[in-house]
Parts: C-alpha cells; sequence; structure tokens
C-alpha cells in the first residue's frame, strides 16, 4: 500500500505544477514605418584593374623581379607579381611599360648589358604582352647597391618593371 499512496502523491505534484504554470502573452511588434530602399551608389567592380590599383593593390605595387646568378629564367616566387602585371595589361589595352634589365657587376660590359636584356625579355615574354612591352638593358651601370658582396649583387641581378602609361 505505502507504492501506491506514494505514486498517487507523486502523480498529485506533478499535475499541481503543470496546472501552476504561467502562460505567457505574445506581444506582436509594433509596425515599423515605411523607409525606401537606398540606391547602391558604390562602383561596380567588374574585376578589372583601374590606373589607381598600380599604387593601392599589394600585387601591383611589386615591380622588381629578382633572378639567380647568370641566369635568364624566371624564378617561381614571382610568378603571382607577372601574372598580376599581365592582367593589367590586358585590362587596360592602352597601359604601357618598360621592362629595364639590370645585372650585377661580375662580367664584361658587354655580357651584362646582354644579360640584362635576357632578362627583360624572360619578363616580357611571361606578360605576353606584345606591343606594350618595351625592354631596355642597363647592364650593369644601374646598381641597386654598390658593396660587392653576394647579397648585394643579388639585390642587382633584376628587371623592374616601369609603368609609362597607366
Amino acid at each position: 500500500m505505502n507504492t501506491v499512496f506514494r505514486v498517487a502523491l507523486l502523480s498529485v505534484l506533478v499535475l499541481s505544477m503543470a496546472a501552476c504554470t504561467k502562460k505567457t502573452k505574445q506581444v506582436e511588434p509594433e509596425p515599423q514605418p515605411y523607409t525606401p530602399p537606398v540606391a547602391d551608389t558604390t562602383p561596380v567592380n567588374d574585376g578589372k584593374y583601374s590606373p589607381e590599383d598600380l599604387d593601392t593593390d599589394s600585387c601591383l605595387r611589386q615591380r622588381v623581379v629578382y633572378f639567380d646568378f647568370d641566369q635568364d629564367s624566371l624564378k617561381p616566387e614571382f610568378t603571382a607579381i607577372i601574372n598580376c602585371h599581365a592582367k593589367y595589361l590586358r585590362d587596360r589595352p592602352s597601359a604601357r611599360i618598360t621592362l629595364e634589365g639590370n645585372a650585377d657587376e661580375r662580367g664584361s660590359r658587354e655580357y651584362n648589358h646582354a644579360l640584362g636584356e635576357r632578362r627583360g625579355n624572360a619578363v616580357a615574354s611571361a606578360l605576353a604582352s606584345g606591343s606594350q612591352v618595351n625592354v631596355v638593358s642597363y647592364g650593369e651601370e644601374r646598381p641597386v647597391c654598390t658593396s660587392s658582396t653576394d647579397s648585394c649583387w643579388g639585390q642587382n641581378r633584376r628587371v623592374e618593371i616601369v609603368y609609362t602609361a597607366r
């Protein structure tokens, strides 16, 4: 009998607790006054570069391609930079660039001049922009660094991308 009494008491307690729950009244939100949508005045980005991007885009601001000693082949780490400039030239048919090939002081003047030109032509062929590109070689005549160290020579083995028309 004790168990029946306990079950009955428990049932009464559960029913009384269920009966005591409060019912909440749902409040509807106040209607907001109508405001017409604001027209979007931001320019449409069609994915094409503009002349302003030459100064703001981090990829286009990188305008120096470095080479290994006595080499005129592009290093893989400069592929992204070349691709950015190639896209800019495709997007802007009126743009013109000059590729300035340079070499370090080692080697003869004539050899370094030819090497600078080969380096400029390597970048030009990677850009594949034909008439928009002019290649100039300065050989060893325009060093960035004048010390006779490996790190300094590495800075002088380069092609600089110079925009002559944006």
